[in-house]
């Protein structure tokens, strides 16, 4: 058994570990929050509701982006609730690569409930 001292110095350093892990920044979208990311989906906003509504270039281009950053970012983006509270439906945004006819989209990757066709 550790004794009192020793397990608070432990604790001290598990949580250090922790906050210098956090601090690093490598989450789905590297030091950027994904949330803060999906604000670049604005033009996105009638393609990501109705699914037979046509991509915009610019929303294209954003997705593209977003994409080629990594599939685990674009997957949180789409997820995020910044795109939730601004209408965008998840299972709608997730066909928005194959709507824009992005070659290189990351098909048949796993995003949550969802599989990008």
């Amino acid at each position: 058994m550790l004794r009192p001292k020793m397990r608070g110095l432990l604790v001290i350093a598990v949580v250090v570990a922790a906050c210098l892990c956090l601090a690093d920044g490598k989450g789905e979208c590297g030091a950027t929050p994904p949330d803060k990311v999906a604000q670049k989906l604005a033009p996105c906003a009638s393609a990501g509701k109705n699914p037979s509504a046509a991509p915009s270039s610019g929303c294209c281009s954003a997705v593209h982006t977003i994409g080629k950053q990594s599939p685990e970012c674009l997957c949180a983006v789409m997820l995020s609730k910044t795109a939730r509270k601004s209408g965008i439906r998840p299972e709608v945004a997730i066909t928005i690569p194959k709507r824009c006819n992005l070659a290189d989209r990351p098909v048949g990757y796993k995003c949550g409930a969802y599989t990008l066709p």
